[in-house]
């Protein structure tokens, strides 16, 4: 702990985001930088707590307290090797985690100022890149062979740990190119896939193989790959979750009513030179736009309409507006369930809470006037009828109960995102070779919970493979 009153005399700082009318008119990250001199003076505020919460929170057990010393001593190759220890991917939590260490900062906690981590997580990264730390390495390999299905951050992250414990991994994608939800679910504007593409880089030259446009079938409670000739002596579904959450209800099946995933999956690929057809193609640009959802994927949906050129953004979600700074709700140890505002939501949008959707409306089955354009088709979602709804607690415990509380209205719109999360899959059951890791287990969670699931079953794998002749 270099300077042990840093914490009352520097204040928190943030880089911030790039000005609103520069960053709307492209998909570049929009959150800025420090400079050397700032990032080392924000590091120094972190005190060295004799308990420190940070390690606890995260679900890698970064040492917060140890890299940020580093980091603001100058020694920016002993703080990256401290941070490498224990996670394998800061680039990518640096950028997108919501830093379950900061909320857990003892300075959070008395000052609601926590030490910047994520930020000075991802400006050490940044800087070993940049400077050469990052070296490839060449374990020593075993003989044994791993198959890891899905590359998200989970899949990554056990087959980077497992191929520097000596195994030939080969991970198999669906898609054209590694990442899962880091390079087809969140925008450019948060991460840049060439953050992604960097990573794949390292890892392949380490020896890990990658194999696209993988087709896995399970027959007989084995897995079966195509196109494929090895035995594996262990297997790794990582696979997301890859059913979204839909809403059943009438008028789902009009035009210009899309999975939230079904934007921002295309929108990823149109950037990365990927061509659509007119029809294919899913826009906001010139269009009424209703968001259905009020959490990240959500908030994704929102930056990414403004950027395609909306004229307009509204956000429902069916849960109560949670209370701005503080929550006696979920006090500590508890995430504090407080109001978010990213900035997707400071670019611009209508956002409401407590509201249920009830029916998706076209211009044929919308209320009479209510305004539509005249070359509105019958079979495009034209409006959604919605209805203001209030919680009670349930007598009988458990999930409060819906009532309504007000008339139900129109909202405009001709296109609808649903963002309404996703659907814990349901696996077989498989043999005792084959492990299941990330979102595939838990259901939707975070990169970080992913990764550090990742690098779990790569434990895993590893003690039953050695208790295999």
């Amino acid at each position: 702990m270099g300077n042990p009153k840093a914490f009352l005399t520097v204040p928190r700082k943030e880089a911030g985001y790039r000005p609103i009318h520069d960053r709307i008119h492209d998909f570049g990250e929009v959150e800025q930088t420090l400079n050397t001199r700032d990032r080392q003076e924000q590091a120094s505020r972190c005190m060295d707590c004799g308990v420190p919460f940070c390690h606890w929170a995260c679900p890698l057990g970064n040492k917060d307290p140890e890299w940020n010393d580093a980091l603001y001593r100058g020694e920016w190759e002993k703080a990256y090797k401290l941070l490498k220890k224990t996670n394998p991917f800061p680039e990518f939590t640096g950028r997108i985690c919501p830093a379950l260490c900061e909320k857990a900062c003892v300075l959070y906690l008395t000052t609601g100022e926590a030490v910047t981590n994520r930020e000075n997580e991802c400006a050490i990264v940044e800087r070993a890149y940049l400077e050469g730390y990052v070296t490839i390495e060449h374990p020593e390999r075993n003989g044994k062979r791993v198959a890891v299905i899905g590359s998200g951050p989970a899949g990554l992250a056990a087959a980077q740990a497992l191929n520097y414990m000596g195994y030939e991994v080969t991970v198999f994608e669906k898609n054209e190119a590694a990442g899962g939800l880091l390079r087809y679910g969140i925008p450019n504007f948060k991460l840049n896939k060439k953050i992604i593409d960097r990573r794949i880089s390292v890892m392949e030259q380490e020896g890990v193989k990658f194999v696209y446009g993988a087709a896995v079938k399970i027959e007989n409670g084995k897995l079966k790959i195509e196109n494929d000739l090895c035995d594996y002596d262990a297997y790794i579904i990582a696979t997301g979750t890859p059913t979204a959450r839909d809403l059943d209800i009438p008028g789902r099946e009009l035009k210009g009513v899309h999975l939230a995933l079904e934007l921002l999956s295309q929108q990823n690929r149109v950037l990365a030179g990927m061509e659509f057809s007119k029809e294919e193609r899913i826009t906001a640009k010139g269009k009424d736009v209703l968001v259905i959802g009020g959490g990240d994927t959500g908030s994704d949906c929102i930056g990414t309409a403004h950027r395609q050129g909306a004229k307009s953004v509204t956000q429902i979600e069916i849960m109560p507006k949670p209370p701005v700074g503080h929550n006696p709700a979920t006090p500590w140890p508890n995430w504090p369930v407080i109001l978010k505002t990213t900035s997707s939501h400071e670019e611009g949008c209508t956002r409401r809470w407590n509201i249920n959707t009830l029916e998706f409306l076209s211009a044929a089955t919308v209320p009479d006037g209510f305004p539509v354009g005249k070359d509105a088709a019958p079979d495009h979602v034209a409006g959604v009828r919605v209805q203001p709804i209030d919680w009670k607690p349930n007598p009988a415990g458990g999930r409060p109960i819906m009532v309504e509380a007000g008339e139900p209205e129109v909202i405009k719109a001709d296109l609808v995102l649903l963002a309404m999360g996703f659907l814990k899959p349901q696996h077989p059951e498989y043999p005792e070779n084959v492990f299941v890791c990330g979102d595939a287990a838990s259901g939707a969670s975070l990169v970080v919970r992913a990764i550090a699931s990742g690098l779990d079953t790569a434990k895993r794998v590893h003690a039953f493979l050695a208790t295999q002749s």
